[in-house]
């Protein structure tokens, strides 16, 4: 066994590791109280790890790292993206399901039935809130209670659960009009994703420049490569090579992650 084949089977081993110790699967798997434990550091999901280590192990066992690296926060990247783009959907479906519910309370119909009715005209996810709302309303439960335990489950739903139950909890505990409050709530839900969505919009041009620089390292090494300067062979046979292989993958993830940071922090979450 080489030794660019044994670094590349530590390296996927270690992508691979369990994301809980011994003790605690031990715990689960005899029907033990799992103990809360205070956060430690995980190794990230290898799904983009191993996406960029495989055609990284072609330059040796230091492109495989620089793959797994820039692979990981790639794919880390993109599924915040989707994570935001479910949150935008989510909100915007239960604000029009709100609409519909207002609707039923003004007419003066029970809670449990305007809740049921905007239920089966209620978008992907939103349909599921309000079942909650009608099954609690009907057994006189907690409402903000159990829109609160759902926004645990479903983190895309969080900001809309949010403003649902805050208004069902005044509505209750002071007497205000429930379809007054949750109408209030549906305006500012509009506006939070009409806000977001103008915000991703105006995003969009500073993460391409950002890609578009991210790409610019691999782009000089093909065009050196198809200049004869040879760059591959470089980087993949030589010491130095492999340690600026590293060190570029390193400034390309630093790179991203601070683009990412500074684009991320002007959209509402």
């Amino acid at each position: 066994m080489t030794a660019g084949t044994a670094s590349a089977l530590v390296a996927a081993a270690l992508l691979l590791v369990p994301r809980a110790p011994a003790p605690v699967r031990v715990r689960m798997l005899l029907g033990g109280e799992r103990r809360t434990a205070p956060r430690r550091f995980r190794l990230p999901r290898p799904g983009g790890a191993l996406a960029g280590l495989l055609p990284g192990l072609l330059l040796g066992p230091a492109g495989g790292l620089a793959g797994a690296l820039v692979g990981t926060v790639v794919w880390r990247g993109w599924r915040g993206r989707a994570a935001d783009r479910a949150r935008l959907t989510a909100t915007s479906a239960v604000a029009a399901g709100l609409g519909a519910l207002v609707a039923e309370l003004r007419v003066g119909a029970h809670p449990a039935t305007a809740a049921r009715g905007a239920a089966q005209d209620a978008q992907v996810p939103a349909g599921e809130v309000f079942d909650v709302i009608a099954s609690t309303a009907e057994l006189g439960g907690e409402v903000d209670a159990a829109l609160t335990d759902l926004a645990a489950r479903r983190p895309a739903l969080h900001t809309a659960l949010g403003g649902i139950a805050r208004a069902w909890t005044l509505s209750a505990h002071h007497g205000v009009p429930l379809a007054d409050v949750l109408d209030a709530v549906r305006h500012d839900l509009d506006r939070r994703v009409a806000f977001a969505a103008q915000v991703h919009a105006r995003m969009a041009g500073p993460r391409a420049s950002a890609a578009v620089l991210a790409g610019l390292p691999p782009l000089g090494v093909l065009l050196g490569e198809i200049g004869g300067a040879a760059p591959l062979r470089v980087l993949s046979s030589t010491t130095a090579g492999q340690v600026l292989l590293v060190l570029g993958a390193l400034l390309v993830c630093a790179g991203l992650l601070w683009s990412a940071r500074l684009t991320d922090r002007a959209v509402p979450s």
